[in-house]
């Protein structure tokens, strides 16, 4: 066999082979059901994307020695419009968003309407006293203090050589 036979193309004018595709049936599977996700998504870049974050918050936690800090930007809500809760060891924040805006201008008129609803869980590490949990909303930016109870502040772990 000469060197030139195992060289992938060839410098004559026939017409180049073409690339077998997997027999395997695996993968011809995996291969559907990735372009299903594809076609049924779209693409995440498009104007979709930013409505669609519009409705989730940000949230940042902060753990400390003696409570959890969770602070969410909801920009544009109100106080009357987030519901805040504790169930089952997790954090809860819940809101509606409704936002008009309306322009008129002469023989121009716009009106442009979002509504949709939120919702966010943050799983909490530890146990916190449910009974002395604050919270407040200033200028789009709620913050929780969870203190943390006492056997979950007290636990310390000490590692052995």
């Amino acid at each position: 066999m000469a060197m030139t036979d195992l060289i992938p193309w060839r410098k004559s004018d026939d017409p180049l082979a073409v690339r077998q595709r997997e027999s395997d049936p695996f993968m011809r599977l995996r291969r559907n059901i990735d372009q299903m996700f594809d076609n049924m998504l779209g693409d995440w870049s498009g104007p979709m994307n930013g409505l669609d974050r519009a409705f989730m918050p940000t949230v940042d936690v902060h753990e400390s020695a003696k409570e959890i800090r969770v602070t969410a930007e909801l920009p544009g809500l109100e106080e009357k419009d987030i519901e805040v809760s504790l169930l089952n060891g997790a954090l809860w924040i819940k809101g509606e968003k409704q936002e008009e805006q309306e322009e008129d201008k002469g023989d121009v008129y716009c009106c442009e309407r979002r509504y949709g609803s939120f919702q966010r869980m943050v799983e909490l590490p530890t146990e916190v006293d449910a009974d002395k949990i604050k919270a407040s909303f200033k200028k789009g930016v709620l913050k929780v203090t969870l203190p943390k109870t006492k056997q979950a502040s007290r636990r310390v772990i000490s590692v052995e050589s």
